[in-house]
């Protein structure tokens, strides 16, 4: 999840544990939208308890996928961090809306936090928007 140019600047290890962090996060979310896709009785139940149609939920995986795919594409990366963000923003709003305890809301919390430090980690860019001082 690194460009070519950016590489030289960035130690290998901080690259790679930088990649190894955002992987974990992209494969869920992949996995999330394909299951969108397909629409088995589990995600259709769980998406309408939530007070969401089900036409929706078509939408809502190919929204997630193209996100996930730009996220894990170096050069547009922060546009699909930017994206994830506010997909995973949804989230924490639905389940405060209907009352789900703090584990559902959390948990997409924990997901961007995780997205966004592979990022960080791995690409010198946003470092340099974001500099953290010791």
């Amino acid at each position: 999840m690194q460009s070519g140019t950016q590489t030289a600047s960035v130690s290998k290890k901080r690259l790679w544990i930088g990649r190894i962090i955002s992987a974990l996060p992209a494969l869920f979310l992949l996995m999330d939208g394909v299951m969108k896709l397909v629409k088995p009785a589990p995600v259709v139940e769980a998406t309408v308890r939530l007070g969401y149609p089900e036409s929706v939920i078509l939408g809502l995986g190919i929204v997630l996928i193209a996100s996930t795919v730009l996220y894990v594409i170096p050069s547009t990366a922060i546009l699909g961090a930017i994206l994830l963000t506010g997909y995973l923003g949804g989230a924490v709003a639905t389940h405060v809306r209907v009352g789900e305890g703090l584990f559902p809301v959390l948990f997409p919390v924990v997901f961007g936090v995780v997205i966004w430090l592979g990022l960080y980690l791995s690409d010198d860019r946003l470092r340099a928007l974001i500099p953290l001082r010791s």
